[in-house]
C-alpha cells in the first residue's frame, strides 16, 4: 500500500466517529416546534426545515405543538409532504387547552404518524375557501376544488389508519369536533394534558415505514424547544393582515410627506421600506385590488388638495376613499385573514388627520406673503431724500434706491413702495401718516 492509501485510511479512521454520530446513532432528543399562527409560507418553511434537520440527525421523532385557525393550501401541502416523507415519526399535538386545529391544521394533524389533542381543544372545519375577488371561481370550479380537498383528506386519513369518513365530512360540511369526540371517532390517537404526558402515553405505539410495522420507544426521551430565528419571526409577523395594513399606511404617509415637503428624505425612505415590506406580506394574503386602488385614489385626492382650492371637498373625498379602501382591502370570509375594524378605524382617523395637517401646513406656506427679496419690499415705508417725480432717490430698508412717482413728492416726505421696476428702480407714492398710524419700516443713517 502506498503512502496515499495510508493517508486515506487515517483520514477515514479519524472521521469515522463523526459519520457514525451524524448518520447512524440515534439520540434521545425530540425537537418541539410550537406553531401558534396561521399556516403561511414562513410557517411552512420553518416546519419543513426542522423535519429535514431531524431526519438528517436521525432524531427519534419530531413534535409539532399546533394551534392554528388554518391557512394557505400551498403552505399546508408543503408541510404534509414533509410529514409523509419523513423517516422518523412526526407527532402533531393540538395544544395547549383552548387551542384548535382548524381548516389546514386539521389536515396537518391527520397526516401525522401520531395525532394527539389536549382537553378543551377542537379540530375540523376544513372546507376550502376561495380567496381574492379577482379569482372567485364559479360553482363548477368550486365543486372541483371541494372534491379535490375531500379526496386529499380521505387519502391522508386512510394512510394513517384514521376515520376517512369524518375527514371527508370535515371538508365537505365543515364539521368540527372536540378532543373527546375526535378520540371516539378514531380521528386522533390519544388525549394528553401536556407534552411530557404525551410522550409517556406514546411509548409502545406502532407506526409504519416502508411497509414495516415499527414500535415507538419513548423511554428516556427529552424535548428540546426549537424556535424560529429572528428573520423567520419578523417575516411571520408581517404575514398578519393587521401588520401588513399598518405597514402599507405608514408607507403611503411617508411617501406623501416626502412629496408634499421635498428634501426631507427620511419620511420617504421609511415609506419606501414600509411599502416593500407590505408588498411581501400581501403576497400571502387575499388582497382585493379595488381596495388598493381606492387607497391610492385617496392619496391622489390629498395631493390635489395642496394644488387646487376645493375648500376641503377633495380632503373629504380622500378620507371616504381611504375608509372604503381599507374595508375592502382583504377579501376573505376567514376571520384570521381579515383586518380588525378597530385597527381600520384608528388608522384611517390618524392617517387622515396627519395628512390633512400636512396639507394645511403646505397651503399656509404657499399663501404666506413674501417677506424677502424684491417682492418682499412692496409695501415698505421709506423716506424721500430728494424731490421725486420722474426720478429721485429714497432711503428704504437701510438702502438708497432710485425711485419715481406719478405725483410730485417733496424731499423729506415719507413714501410707500408700490412696485419694483426694471433696472433696480422703485415706484413709490406719498404716505400721509396720522397720529394713530406708524410706518411699517423706516430706517435712516
Amino acid at each position: 500500500m502506498d503512502r496515499y492509501g495510508r493517508y486515506i485510511i487515517i483520514v477515514l479512521f479519524l472521521l469515522g466517529p463523526a459519520f457514525m454520530h451524524n448518520g447512524y446513532t440515534s439520540g434521545t432528543t425530540v425537537r418541539q416546534l410550537d406553531v401558534a399562527s396561521s399556516i403561511n409560507p414562513v410557517t411552512a418553511t420553518f416546519i419543513t426545515e426542522q423535519i429535514a434537520l431531524a431526519n438528517s440527525n436521525n432524531d427519534p421523532a419530531i413534535l409539532i405543538r399546533l394551534d392554528t385557525p388554518g391557512g394557505l393550501d400551498t403552505a399546508m401541502r408543503d408541510i404534509i409532504q414533509a410529514e409523509l416523507n419523513s423517516n422518523i415519526p412526526v407527532i402533531v399535538f393540538v395544544a395547549p387547552q383552548g387551542a384548535r386545529a382548524a381548516s389546514a391544521g386539521a389536515l396537518i394533524t391527520l397526516a401525522a404518524d401520531f395525532a394527539a389533542m389536549s382537553p378543551g381543544t377542537n379540530i375540523g372545519a376544513a372546507h376550502p375557501v376561495a380567496i381574492g375577488q379577482g379569482n372567485q371561481p364559479d360553482s363548477t370550479m368550486m365543486g372541483k376544488i371541494e372534491n379535490d380537498a375531500a379526496a386529499y383528506a380521505r387519502s391522508l386519513a386512510q394512510k394513517r389508519g384514521r376515520n376517512a369518513d369524518w375527514a371527508e365530512e370535515a371538508v365537505r360540511e365543515s364539521v368540527s369536533i372536540s378532543a373527546e369526540e375526535a378520540l371516539n371517532l378514531s380521528v386522533i390517537d390519544l388525549i394528553a394534558d401536556n407534552t411530557k404526558m404525551l410522550l409517556e402515553q406514546l411509548d409502545g405505539f406502532k407506526y409504519i415505514r416502508d411497509g414495516k410495522v415499527l414500535v415507538f420507544n419513548a423511554s428516556g426521551l427529552t424535548l428540546e424547544q426549537i424556535d424560529m430565528h429572528w428573520r423567520q419571526k419578523i417575516l411571520n409577523a408581517l404575514s398578519n393582515p393587521n401588520i401588513a395594513y399598518l405597514l402599507m399606511m405608514l408607507g403611503i404617509i411617508g411617501i406623501f410627506f416626502e412629496i408634499s415637503q421635498p428634501g426631507v428624505i427620511l419620511p420617504g425612505a421609511i415609506g419606501a421600506i414600509a411599502i416593500l415590506l407590505a408588498l411581501f406580506a400581501f403576497s400571502s394574503l387575499p388582497v382585493n385590488y379595488v381596495g388598493v386602488l381606492l387607497i391610492l385614489m385617496a392619496i391622489v385626492l390629498f395631493i390635489l388638495e395642496v394644488k387646487v382650492v376645493s375648500y376641503g371637498m377633495l380632503s373629504i373625498g380622500g378620507v371616504v376613499a381611504m375608509a372604503f379602501g381599507s374595508l375592502m382591502l382583504i377579501d376573505s370570509s376567514e376571520p384570521y385573514l381579515q383586518i380588525s375594524r378597530a385597527v381600520i378605524a384608528a388608522t384611517v382617523t390618524v392617517s387622515a388627520g396627519f395628512i390633512l395637517l400636512a396639507t394645511g401646513m403646505v397651503i399656509r406656506t404657499q399663501r404666506r406673503p413674501v417677506t424677502s427679496g424684491q417682492e418682499g419690499m412692496v409695501g415698505e415705508i421709506g423716506k424721500a431724500i430728494e424731490p421725486i417725480h420722474s426720478s429721485g432717490k429714497v432711503f428704504v430698508h437701510g438702502e438708497y434706491w432710485y425711485a419715481c412717482s406719478d405725483q410730485p413728492i417733496s424731499a423729506g416726505s415719507e413714501v410707500r413702495i408700490i412696485q419694483f421696476l426694471d433696472g433696480l428702480k422703485l415706484k413709490v407714492e406719498a404716505v400721509e401718516i396720522n397720529n394713530m398710524e406708524q410706518p411699517r419700516s423706516l430706517k435712516e443713517d
